[in-house]
């Protein structure tokens, strides 16, 4: 399954055609009368679509057919190891390290990577796990439209799209700052402020706009280009981190790891939630399955080791910043450049800047690459117009998908400050990783059809005692409930739920590469995705529920008819 290739469409269009067929293609939208009809019958449509799984074949050849024409497959475990570390080093542990460490955790910072990295982990071997047996570009969006069906992965495509913009607007800002460092010390200095609009969203950035339009410029041209631009510059960039802790600790002082808790225990978990954004992108990473030579041997390798190695760089990274400066005068906006012109070594500060640069640079090449991928796959599933999904015959990239995430990316980068964007940014990307570990669980233990309804009845009873646990956890942390009991009472049921589910018989067997200790590691996966969900605060959480309310008005409106008429049109042709 993994080495069957996409299916090329024999019409020879134009690709470049923009028709109102184009983009609305199904039946409930060719007249208004139409339209007006599908509208009436909402809510059967939407018992009929619910709870629907797609299927691995759906997901691997049916949807590619919508594309027109393949994606090449040109990359090796070379190219995702490279691709992994230009995307994740520097979209986080230059852009947010200075700001967490300084407002929520101080010292600790350190440990706030570790509790991240590990969560990052156990999501990544979840990860790895579905993109060797579906590797298809749709990466999240497809798992779990297989694994917990329509809704849930419309929801799911929503926060994809909403992390894809998020995240490049807020690289490009930061791109923005470390370059005005450079300049002259204020990381506002490039920035237009306008008095009349809200703090937060005043500080109007063109050069961040310019910097986005580029990056996703050069990733329209090719994936294996882009690939390669991305390795040659991410060796120079390992050398300077290398340069980064190795100085970092030359000019190390202990005193200033105290205090190591200035914000108590809660500023580190506060901390953690947000600087989980440092390890995004190796999502992006398992979108490029469809384009990977050998999905079952490449993806593991390039995933896994290099995640691991990341996860040590940031610790020690974060650990050399807060040592080399008292948390209290760290610059919030561009850290790393700063701290060196703070200690003496002023020509460390353009190195250090100039890598800074690098980093999120490369960030925005493999997230243009990744988001454009995911945006292909929801357009496929005619969650987004169709128009979306077509593949460039020539340079075998999603040029349309990447033109929508560059500009929407593009104007929300000019407005919104990073403070922003990072909680907004970290509660999607956590949301998502959470049902992942979902997902696998069900992956795992049922199969339609196959699973006895017995069976089933105990793995969701399992299932909700785990996850409802997890969210009890979390919710008795953000009360400031520091009591023993709830705490272990919420343990014990979430030991109990997954032991439950340890005891059931699995009805599936990865056949290419599985996560080990399961159902243990996806369980704690949940649970530690949940409580630094809990850790972003309320703020977060109101944006997250607006944005989700925005997103479900959408599907009522379009997504849901559009899906129904495709999915009921493969019936007939069936």
């Amino acid at each position: 399954m993994a080495e069957e290739k996409p299916i090329s469409s024999t019409t020879k269009r134009s690709y470049w055609r923009w028709s109102k067929t184009d983009f609305f293609p199904e039946t409930s939208f060719q007249t208004l009368s139409s339209y007006k009809t599908a509208l009436s019958q909402t809510c059967p449509r939407l018992s009929d679509r619910l709870l629907v799984r797609s299927s691995s074949t759906d997901e691997l050849v049916t949807l590619q057919k919508v594309s027109e024409n393949p994606m090449q497959k040109c990359l090796t475990w070379w190219d995702l190891i490279w691709l992994s570390f230009g995307s994740v080093v520097g979209s986080g542990i230059f852009v947010i390290t200075g700001q967490e460490a300084h407002n929520n955790a101080g010292p600790a910072i350190v440990l706030s990577y570790a509790i991240s990295g590990l969560s990052a982990l156990l999501s990544v071997f979840c990860y790895t796990e579905f993109a060797a047996e579906i590797p298809v570009a749709g990466g999240s969006f497809s798992y779990l439209r297989v694994e917990l069906g329509d809704f849930v992965a419309f929801i799911v495509a929503g926060n994809i799209l909403l992390e894809a913009l998020v995240g490049a607007a807020g690289l490009g800002r930061s791109w923005s700052s470390y370059f005005a460092s450079m300049i002259k010390n204020d990381s506002d200095f490039l920035r237009i402020k306008v008095d009349s609009l809200p703090v937060g969203f005043n500080l109007l950035d063109p050069l961040a706009v310019v910097v986005l339009l580029v990056a996703n410029g050069i990733a329209m041209s090719g994936t294996k280009r882009t690939s390669w631009l991305n390795w040659i510059a991410s060796l120079v960039s390992g050398a300077v981190i290398v340069f980064v802790i190795v100085f970092g600790f030359i000019h190390a002082k202990t005193s200033n790891l105290e205090p190591f808790f200035p914000y108590g225990v809660e500023g580190v978990f506060r901390a953690a939630a947000v600087v989980y954004w440092s390890y995004t992108g190796f999502d992006m990473v398992a979108n490029m399955a469809e384009e990977t030579k050998k999905p079952s041997r490449d993806i593991p390798i390039g995933l896994v080791g290099s995640m691991s190695g990341i996860t040590v760089v940031y610790c020690l990274m974060a650990l050399a910043l807060t040592m080399m400066v008292n948390y209290t005068e760290i610059d919030v906006n561009a850290a790393y450049s700063v701290v060196f012109e703070q200690i003496g070594m002023n020509w460390a500060k353009y190195l250090v800047s100039i890598c800074a640069l690098k980093g999120m640079t490369t960030s925005l090449l493999v997230g243009s690459l990744g988001q454009a991928r995911y945006t292909t796959q929801i357009a496929r599933a005619h969650m987004i117009p169709p128009f979306f999904a077509l593949i460039h015959p020539k340079t075998g990239t999603p040029v349309y998908a990447t033109l929508l995430v560059t500009l929407i990316s593009a104007i929300v980068a000019l407005f919104s400050s990073l403070d922003v964007l990072s909680s907004v940014l970290s509660f999607s990307t956590l949301f998502i990783f959470m049902l992942i570990a979902v997902a696998l669980l069900v992956r795992r233990y049922y199969v339609k059809d196959v699973t006895p309804k017995n069976d089933l009845v105990k793995f969701l009873m399992c299932l909700f005692i785990t996850i409802g646990s997890s969210i009890g956890v979390s919710a008795l942390w953000n009360s400031n409930e520091r009591g023993w009991l709830g705490y272990t009472a919420a343990g014990l049921l979430w030991f109990f739920g997954t032991l439950g589910m340890a005891f059931l018989s699995k009805q599936r067997v990865p056949k290419v590469w599985g996560v080990p200790l399961v159902p243990w590691l996806p369980s704690l996966s949940i649970v530690m995705n949940l409580f630094l969900i809990g850790s972003l605060g309320l703020t977060a959480i109101l944006r997250f529920i607006i944005c989700s309310a925005v997103m479900i008005v959408y599907y009522l409106l379009v997504g849901l008819h559009a899906t129904y008429d495709v999915a009921h049109q493969n019936e007939l042709s069936v």
